[in-house]
């Protein structure tokens, strides 16, 4: 299911693609009310891929009313588990069927190497609606202890209409783990890509329609955070609020949470963190490969990027020649050629931010490989010689960088607000009693 084609199979898709470019709301396209757009940029080479309708709070207010009329009707929550689970097995089949064209449109719209499309995010997408389809009929409600004269129930019911907020680095993946849970329970959504990578979602609501997904229950408004996303945050017509991104737009959710009707909010948001390397680590070459996969696959944009490398100096000069030998494995190019590990980054603001990164590395740091800028490739980078509390070791560069911290004794990793992840080889993790620890593994959630 995840062979990949060849280069030249790849760029045939890709000009052969007609691209969906407006709003998806009650079970048809629909420009936005004010008749705006914005760019759709492919950010590898410039080139435009669309003017995408630029949504308002007009717009979500339509696309909320339409959602809870498909809520309060019953056409989907009512629906046997068994038929809910159904259509989400069929939406699970087309998308494996149209998976090549969905591979090119992620990389299009994303910068993603097609291989990382075609090998993981697609696979896993399909994987997590299959999941939810499956839990439909498998979880049961429950019963309270009571006397012999009652009987107590504890039922599970869909929470209503939901709002979810994607990300750009992984579009597909993000919306699949919203739309998963959300419509497996019954309920009905609106959901906003980010305006930078709007057009595969806007296809899987085409697929949702035709796997038998009613009209009004699944709705894409396509649009900025100010335009459209802060409308789905403050709407009173909205009982939830799925969000991953940024920790400062994630406050700004709780924010409007309470400013409207204080709605249920969930949050996935950034994170800034270690690895650690302890004297005791076994297999410094398996570690060297963690290491390398979590520094820089999908080009450091991810959460749980290991981004900051603590290493005990007894095993650093052993580990630092098998680190840069693999990273200099890791091809950079054309997203769209399946033998690149790399492509771009998401688009000239995001670059000008980690290249301001790399502009700032500081004296006594220095430069191990990369480094280099060119367009909104970023190669990837290693700092060596990184001060514990310099803006390196301690921010979210959500970029293919690297810092390397090396400690003579062992200790706790210097503290950083946005630690979502770390890794340790296995006995030292037992050293770390307040750390959420992933013995050898590049990233584990750990929220």
């Amino acid at each position: 299911m995840s062979e990949l084609l060849t280069h030249e199979e790849y760029k045939a898709i890709a000009d052969g693609l007609t691209l969906a470019s407006t709003a998806f709301v009650d079970g048809g396209f629909r420009k936005a009310a004010s008749g705006g757009t914005f760019d759709s940029i492919d950010p590898a080479t410039g080139k435009l891929l669309a003017k995408v309708a630029a949504c308002d709070a007009a717009d979500v207010d339509f696309a909320v009313g339409k959602a809870r009329e498909a809520f309060d009707d019953g056409r989907w929550r009512c629906l046997h588990p068994a038929e809910r689970k159904e259509v989400l097995i069929k939406l699970a089949k087309l998308i494996r069927r149209n998976r090549h064209e969905l591979a090119v449109l992620e990389s299009l719209d994303s910068g993603k190497p097609v291989r990382d499309c075609a090998t993981i995010d697609i696979p896993e997408t399909i994987n997590t609606l299959i999941w939810h389809a499956e839990a439909i009929d498998k979880l049961y409600d429950q019963t309270a202890p009571v006397g012999e004269d009652a009987v107590a129930l504890v039922v599970r019911e869909p929470i209503g209409v939901v709002g979810a907020v994607l990300p750009w680095n992984f579009p597909l993946l993000m919306l699949a783990w919203k739309i998963g849970p959300a419509l497996a329970a019954g309920c009905s959504m609106l959901v906003k890509p980010a305006e930078q990578t709007s057009l595969s979602a806007l296809r899987v609501a085409e697929l949702a329609m035709e796997a038998g997904v009613p009209r009004g229950v699944l709705n894409i408004v396509t649009g900025t955070g100010p335009g459209a996303g802060e409308p789905i945050g403050l709407h009173p017509g909205i009982d939830m609020v799925s969000f991953t991104g940024s920790t400062e737009t994630g406050r700004r959710f709780l924010r409007y949470a309470a400013d409207s009707n204080l709605k249920k909010v969930v949050l996935e948001c950034g994170g800034k963190n270690p690895a650690i390397v302890m004297d005791d680590a076994e297999n410094l070459d398996l570690v060297a490969e963690h290491l390398v996969n979590g520094a820089f696959w999908n080009m450091g944009e991810n959460c749980s990027a290991t981004s900051r490398l603590i290493v005990h100096e007894d095993v650093r000069e052993a580990l630092m020649p098998k680190i840069l030998a693999r990273v200099r494995d890791w091809r950079m190019g054309d997203p769209l050629d399946p033998s690149n590990h790399l492509g771009s980054l998401i688009d000239d603001e995001h670059c000008a931010k980690v290249s301001g990164y790399l502009a700032d590395a500081g004296k006594g740091v220095e430069t191990l490989v990369g480094g280099t800028v060119e367009g909104n490739y970023v190669a990837p980078t290693i700092f060596d010689g990184v001060a514990a509390d310099s803006r390196l070791a301690t921010e979210e560069i959500f970029g293919p960088v690297l810092s390397v911290i090396t400690v003579k004794a062992s200790r706790r990793p210097s503290p950083s607000p946005m630690t979502a992840i770390t890794a340790l080889p296995p006995r030292s993790s037992r050293r770390m009693p307040a750390a959420r620890c992933g013995p050898r593994a590049p990233s584990v959630p750990a929220r």
